[in-house]
């Protein structure tokens, strides 16, 4: 690579291209973490349309109603937006990309107990970054593991094709994309303490489970990249951002779309 590392050693790196995914510990702070907890509190009490749209008044049910995702949250947020430009998670990001990295897109995933999970999917069948590829770095606001629907992997699907997903199972996936692992590749579960940033790229298969539990959240940070060089993204994704918060638009993708289509919006009843 040339350059010196800024935040991962070379026996990171190499897990990452090996296995496609890397956990790192405590990229964020408490402090951090309870600047997160206030801003996303407040905003689950708000209707923000496009982006954050709960039903104010569900009780029982589907839990998702009431705490869907919030897409976007650094298009209206100063806070998610800095946190989109964490250095930390940047400078990790640089190591893996061997480049700059520009910031695509920011969510927030309440995951309260009882919801539903996401199906196996590959996140650049939805971002297109060309050429290259998208990486993901999903920040664990609460800790994550099998029982309150951690984050679920593939091991060694870094490199598989992106492939037409079939439909999921709504009675566990809130997303209509189901991506198949292959023969020989068991998806497992991606252990986190709050603060832990998990890194993957946009071929890796990963979703989750159900929150099993009756009285935890699952609440994770999750940020979108592209490396630098990239010319194309979906426009679900644009404009992207530099680490000094200066936007930028790279060429159109016409096909993709948002990261996951949830089934109320697919299939209406």
């Amino acid at each position: 690579m040339g350059a010196a590392l800024k935040t991962l050693t070379q026996e990171q790196l190499a897990c990452f291209a090996k296995e496609g995914y890397l956990i790192v510990k405590g990229l964020f702070s408490e402090e951090n973490l309870r600047e997160i907890d206030t801003t996303f509190e407040e905003i689950s009490h708000l209707t923000i349309p496009g982006y954050f749209e709960p039903d104010l008044r569900e009780e029982g049910g589907d839990p998702l109603k009431r705490y869907p995702r919030v897409m976007h949250p650094h298009r209206f947020n100063e806070t998610a937006k800095r946190y989109m430009l964490h250095k930390p998670v940047l400078d990790a990001l640089v190591d893996l990309y061997g480049e700059e990295a520009l910031a695509a897109q920011s969510m927030f995933y309440y995951k309260p107990p009882g919801s539903r999970g996401q199906a196996l999917h590959q996140d650049n069948f939805y971002l297109q970054v060309e050429p290259g590829n998208c990486i993901a770095a999903w920040t664990a606001v609460d800790a994550a593991d099998e029982e309150n629907g951690g984050l679920l992997v593939v091991p060694n699907t870094s490199d598989y094709e992106l492939v037409c997903p079939d439909v999921a199972d709504s009675s566990e996936s809130f997303t209509t994309h189901y991506v198949k692992p292959p023969k020989d590749e068991k998806a497992i579960p991606a252990i986190m303490d709050r603060g832990d940033v998990l890194f993957f790229n946009g071929n890796l298969i990963h979703g989750s489970y159900r929150n099993k539990t009756k009285d935890r959240f699952r609440r994770a940070f999750i940020c979108h990249y592209a490396n630098a060089s990239a010319t194309h993204i979906n426009n679900h994704y644009r404009p992207l951002y530099r680490e000094d918060g200066s936007a930028i638009d790279l060429e159109l993708n016409t096909a993709g779309g948002p990261c996951g289509v949830e089934f109320d919006a697919a299939y209406p009843h």
